[in-house]
């Protein structure tokens, strides 16, 4: 087999935690020709320009778009994304595209690729959610030739939405390769580098939903109040930059100057994890706390819609808006122990299953062309 091209996509730094392990595998391979493209709020100063932590990685062959558009504009940064991306492909010519997720840079990705019949790979395609993101998930999954998923629970919803079962693999969620690696910093490396004073701490991570644009000023308010209300010591991350996310920014000025908070743009994904890892509980509405935190067996306060109907288990407490229940969340986070790590995400291997699959020449035969597979429908 002639050495193929794969193109990586990456538009956040959550999107790139997916991806880092499957990059790293191929780009290890002699097999493969590999690259990225960087755009999105890797870009943006205001949240860290995260650009460096890829290039930090020891990746090469990272080539840079900006996509910035007005907050308000996700149609425009959709298709100036495509713009970039179109060109680019063009002229490089990969074989694969692969995406991550929900972002409508992925979205870009999987139509760029399939109008230019070049295979796209979707990871983690066939969950739900219950917001604008779960809509764009199932977009990309019906623009993607591919699919890598967590769980059988994923495939059988792609399969239900008429995709082909030989090419749904399942890999588990690649961010647990990282999750457990031997590597990660230890908690008073991530500390120093940071700056972190407490010795105990929660973190917290709230992003806006773009289908409750009316609502985010209050939500954010109630949290703040919450918190400010309690005793804990908390690490602040920024959220991503959905419309509504400058709201939600202007709001954790409150927090300033206060010595229980401590506030970052974003932490590199490593040290993310060992704060996770040794933190009493997470709050807010990052997928974080529905995904990682419960491998961890930390307790999660899950706030509001974004994250509705996504893993279920007895360390995460669904918490409406309201500083009362909030701060009776926050309570009761702190009474959690002693329950099981969930599996329903892999075990890690996820870079490995990944690689073998690619590797396998059967893998490059699956047509750009795709077909839509009929259910048998009950009588």
């Amino acid at each position: 087999m002639e050495n193929k091209k794969i193109l990586f996509l990456s538009g956040t730094r959550a999107d790139f935690s997916k991806l880092k392990s499957l990059i790293s595998v191929s780009q290890q391979s002699s097999l493969f020709d590999v690259s990225i493209f960087v755009t999105g709020m890797h870009l943006q100063k205001e949240y860290g320009y995260t650009v460096n932590e890829i290039e930090k990685s020891g990746f090469k062959n990272i080539y840079t778009f900006e996509n910035h558009t007005a907050e308000t504009s996700m149609d425009l940064t959709l298709s100036k994304t495509i713009e970039g991306l179109s060109a680019h492909v063009k002229q490089n010519k990969p074989d694969l595209i692969v995406v991550h997720g929900d972002r409508v840079e992925a979205l870009a990705g999987a139509i760029v690729g399939s109008l230019n019949n070049i295979l796209v790979g979707h990871i983690e395609g066939g969950e739900v959610s219950g917001t604008i993101d779960e809509l764009i998930r199932h977009s990309v999954s019906k623009m993607s030739h591919i699919h890598f998923v967590c769980n059988q629970v994923a495939k059988n919803r792609l399969i239900q939405m008429g995709e082909i079962d030989s090419h749904i693999f399942e890999i588990g969620s690649p961010d647990i390769d990282i999750m457990f690696s031997s590597k990660l910093p230890s908690i008073e490396k991530a500390k120093s580098r940071y700056e972190i004073p407490f010795e105990k701490y929660a973190l917290l991570m709230f992003h806006p939903v773009t289908t409750e644009q009316e609502l985010i000023e209050k939500q954010i308010n109630d949290l703040i109040d919450a918190v400010l209300e309690d005793e804990n010591n908390y690490v602040v991350i920024y959220p991503n930059n959905d419309m509504g996310s400058s709201t939600i920014i202007k709001a954790f000025s409150r927090l300033e100057n206060n010595k229980r908070f401590r506030i970052f743009p974003s932490l590199r994904f490593e040290y993310f994890l060992t704060f996770l890892k040794n933190c009493q509980f997470i709050i807010g509405n990052s997928s974080a706390g529905v995904r990682e935190a419960p491998y961890y067996q930390k307790p999660s306060i899950d706030l509001g819609n974004r994250q509705k109907n996504r893993n279920k288990s007895e360390s995460i407490i669904n918490c409406n808006f309201g500083i009362n229940e909030i701060a009776n969340a926050i309570k009761q986070s702190q009474n959690l122990n002693n329950f099981e790590s969930p599996l329903a995400f892999g075990e890690g291997k996820s870079d490995q299953l990944f690689l073998d699959i690619i590797k396998d020449n059967s893998f490059w035969k699956i047509p750009c062309q795709k077909q839509f597979r009929d259910q048998k429908l009950a009588n």
